[in-house]
């Protein structure tokens, strides 16, 4: 194969340099592979992503090697590609990458993004936080088991609150639940809701799940990451490939094969004819109120919590207890 190869993607032509230079070294797979998955996972991946800007994780040799991220778009880019203004918790803005169509995604693959990793929110609608975002990160000697039995007991406390949620891998150690929610709040609220959740977990079953945010405070229990849904923050997307060599991909499942999965079998060289078969266990999710979430975070405010810490980079909030490690509060 020549140096280049120019392919039209959603009406747009796309120049791929190098189209045979290997990203995943573990089969061999290349930069027009992953363009090609990204062709076959097309439907599922921009009914979660298109519209929303991206934060790009750039690995110009290939998985394993070098990597940086990248939010600006460089301005090389072409006349084509759509752009929107993201800010940084600092206030620090910067003209990222929307997903407007594949065009965009391949555009991006062709710079050696072999992460891509989502905003809350559409470019249109930067105020509005539509997606409740739960990343279960399991703690060192925690068994993946474990996982996935937090993931079980999620789904189960956020159907009481009346909260229809979907799960999938993270495409390393862990798994994502996420709801689709209705345009009615920033993304304090919803991070907010998701403390108010990860607590109630913790409650219910201290002795596998945690909402400390503080690692030596964890143990070997899983996490509740309510921080990802602050703002500005960003999420690994569904169906996006990991920058590992073996191509494994973020991949939505459904609950029922959950006890099943293994995460480390879901790759660039799998997923597609999984989907085939299978079809996307996305399908069909509807808009869902945080409103009950809400409620038990207030109550949880007027018996005495304060705001759960907030990660480093975010200006001191409302509420927030000081942000220091308890070991170091009590040598201080």
């Amino acid at each position: 194969m020549g140096d280049s190869v120019v392919l039209e993607i959603a009406g747009t032509e796309v120049s791929v340099s190098h189209p045979d230079k290997v990203f995943f070294s573990k089969r061999g797979e290349t930069k027009l592979d992953l363009i090609r998955y990204y062709q076959a996972v097309a439907e599922p991946l921009l009914s979660t992503l298109q519209g929303r800007p991206l934060l790009l994780e750039r690995y110009p040799d290939g998985a394993g090697g070098k990597s940086f991220f990248q939010k600006r778009v460089p301005k090389s880019a072409p006349p084509w590609l759509r752009t929107t203004v993201v800010s940084t918790p600092n206030g620090t803005t910067s003209d990222a990458l929307v997903a407007a169509d594949l065009a965009h995604i391949a555009w991006a693959v062709n710079l050696g993004c072999l992460g891509f990793h989502v905003w809350p929110y559409h470019a249109g609608t930067p105020e509005v936080a539509d997606e409740l975002r739960i990343d279960l990160d399991p703690s060192p000697g925690v068994t993946f088991p474990q996982v996935v039995e937090t993931a079980r007991l999620t789904r189960q406390l956020l159907a009481e609150f009346g909260v229809d949620a979907q799960v999938k891998t993270s495409g390393s150690r862990g798994l994502h639940i996420y709801a689709s929610l209705l345009p009615r709040w920033n993304s304090y609220e919803v991070r907010a809701a998701a403390v108010a959740l990860a607590r109630e977990l913790e409650r219910r079953h201290p002795d596998l799940i945690t909402a400390k945010w503080w690692k030596e405070e964890r143990g070997s229990r899983v996490f509740v990451d309510f921080n990802q849904n602050a703002p500005h923050k960003t999420v690994f997307g569904a169906w996006c490939v990991r920058p590992r060599v073996g191509g494994q991909v973020s991949t939505p499942i459904s609950w029922d094969e959950l006890a099943e999965v293994e995460p480390d079998s879901l790759t660039i060289a799998t997923v597609p004819g999984r989907l085939a078969e299978l079809g996307d266990p996305w399908a069909g999710r509807r808009p869902q109120s945080i409103e009950p979430l809400l409620e038990q975070s207030a109550r949880d405010m007027a018996a005495g919590l304060q705001d759960a810490p907030w990660p480093p980079v975010y200006p001191k909030q409302p509420n927030e207890p000081p942000r220091v490690a308890p070991s170091r509060a009590k040598r201080d």
